[in-house]
């Protein structure tokens, strides 16, 4: 019996947007088929073993669509999907929608203890894993949990690397006759992906989308990043495919916008260089920290880059400072996206929106795009909408709304109104132009003798110190006060910048930038590089043991 997905929203407001060619009105691989038919030579994925046309994508993904119904797999049947990015992750996820499966991707770098948590929430019926990725070996460590999962039937173990005993191979499955297949035409507003909230501070969230959410929602956004929409993008993720972010993949530049993927299976700044400068890719999808590396590597070796439509940065906020260096480095418009798995999305586009803005504004995100989600600001304990220019909580609802949580009726209560808006925890406001600024989290606080201290507002005034690469700040205990604030910085790696990041010059800075010395960090981290959680974000739960350590 596949888990019960509830859509939150109301069915009419749903449907609206199908009526109306908001949405597709598709299932994910009807869509993709579509573009497989239009153009069945142009290239679909390019990873490390080369590249991949739509017309011999489409075969393996019959073939495996085959091989998976041989298995017993079905419409609605949930299937986790932790594989690094390649043609191993696309075709799955396409046979999955295919035969009206719910995919559940996270990334290879969870560990077993989570994944197992997350396939035993979903009810998953099976998983495809990676045989051996970086030296782990992900389908092994399922195989070995099985005991955990009473719904799961399967483990097919993908690429190279031994296969565990007790588990499948892909390779077998894909052996099947690609003549058999016959699409399941699941219904386009019913489950399509189970998206995974990053979990750096708590454990994730699984957030359930459909395939209009997906292909319509998400894929308006993405069409408002494209100058000719002729013309297909070429997109160089830098982001997994299994993370929220990279649901911008498979679904969006692929089966909605007949576009092709440039894919690493990990993530280093001299892969990315070298792939922008091989592939000349049209949109760069990351995260700021990864944005920041790669301009440290720039800046060492010297060197030029093709330069892309956009560079699309989430995950984590966007300074100034980042945005403007990366804005000369690459030679194109430096798009800061505000988004999350839960359902919200707004950005600041390739016109440049907010440019200059100085920290106390707090990080510009964007007008909201009603054809993507529409998003208000809210007063936290009433859900009523408070004036412009007002800060209250974010809420947002439109086409790429997703369904409900999975398996988690008290997030529904928390976080979904009873008309379906989405709960974001965020604060922010918009401004008498409507433009939307966010200036931190609800929760996101640390308390130091009774005050509070928004993390948020010092990692911007920081991220201008021009020693300063990345910083995170996060809250340390403290027997006197209860919490202190710790400042853990990536210094840059060029110029005398030896000794010169202190804490009494952080605060001298922080003075200028017109923070209260209430707000100053007491303590002080000097890191090489950020630590990342395997979506791509910074790492704050690790930050934080290492800060505590330090002191």
């Amino acid at each position: 019996m596949p888990l019960p997905l509830k859509d939150l929203l109301p069915a009419a407001l749903r449907r609206s947007w199908a009526v109306d060619g908001t949405c597709p009105d598709l299932d994910l691989y009807s869509l993709f088929r579509a573009r497989q038919v239009g153009d069945p030579h142009r290239a679909a994925v390019v990873d490390a073993k080369g590249k991949l046309c739509y017309t011999a994508l489409d075969r393996k993904v019959r073939c495996l669509a085959v091989g998976l119904r041989g298995l017993g797999i079905g419409p609605g049947d949930v299937v986790g999907v932790q594989l690094p990015n390649g043609r191993d992750a696309v075709v799955t996820d396409l046979a999955l929608a295919a035969v009206g499966a719910v995919a559940l991707p996270f990334p290879v770098g969870r560990g077993a203890a989570e994944a197992t948590s997350l396939l035993r929430r979903a009810e998953a019926v099976a998983v495809v894993a990676a045989a051996e990725h970086r030296g782990a070996h992900p389908a092994r460590a399922l195989t070995e949990a099985r005991a955990a999962l009473p719904a799961l039937r399967h483990v097919v173990a993908a690429g190279r690397g031994p296969h565990p005993e007790g588990a499948l191979a892909m390779r077998e499955l894909l052996r099947a006759d690609p003549t058999e297949f016959v699409a399941a035409r699941p219904d386009p507003d019913g489950p399509a992906r189970i998206l995974v909230s990053s979990g750096s501070e708590a454990e994730p969230k699984m957030v359930a989308y459909s395939h209009n959410a997906l292909a319509g929602g998400r894929g308006n956004f993405f069409a408002s990043l494209m100058p000719d929409r002729t013309v297909p993008p070429r997109c160089l993720f830098l982001v997994p495919l299994a993370s929220a972010f990279g649901s911008n993949g498979t679904a969006v530049a692929l089966a909605r916008h007949g576009g092709t993927l440039v894919l690493l299976d990990h993530f280093t700044p001299e892969a990315a260089i070298a792939a922008i400068r091989e592939h000349e890719p049209t949109h760069v999808l990351g995260v700021p920290t990864m944005a920041r590396m790669i301009l440290d590597r720039l800046a060492a070796d010297g060197g030029k880059l093709p330069p892309p439509t956009a560079l699309v940065l989430g995950g984590s906020p966007l300074d100034v400072t980042t945005a403007a260096a990366a804005r000369e480095a690459f030679g194109c418009p430096v798009v800061n996206l505000y988004g999350s798995a839960d359902g919200v999305n707004c950005h600041t586009g390739l016109e440049g929106l907010g440019e200059g803005l100085a920290p106390e504004h707090g990080v510009v995100a964007g007008r909201p795009d009603p054809r993507v989600a529409d998003i208000r600001v809210a007063d936290p304990a009433t859900h009523e909408p408070v004036p412009d220019g007002t800060i209250g909580e974010i809420v947002a609802r439109g086409p790429m709304t997703p369904l409900c949580y999975v398996g988690a009726p008290d997030l529904d209560a928390r976080y979904r109104t009873p008309d379906g808006w989405v709960r974001t925890g965020d604060l922010g406001l918009i401004d008498g132009d409507g433009v939307l600024h966010v200036v931190g989290r609800l929760k996101d606080v640390v308390i130091r003798g009774g005050a509070n201290i928004s993390p948020a507002e010092v990692e911007r005034a920081l991220s201008a110190h021009p020693l300063i690469r990345d910083v995170v700040c996060v809250g340390v205990p403290d027997p006197v006060m209860g919490e202190r604030l710790a400042a853990c910085v990536v210094p840059v790696s060029r110029g005398p910048q030896e000794g010169a990041l202190t804490l009494d010059a952080l605060g001298e800075h922080l003075t200028g930038r017109g923070l209260d010395r209430a707000k100053h960090p007491e303590r002080l981290l000097l890191v090489p590089e950020l630590p990342l959680t395997p979506a791509g974000k910074p790492d704050r739960t690790a930050l934080r043991e290492r800060a505590v350590a330090g002191c």
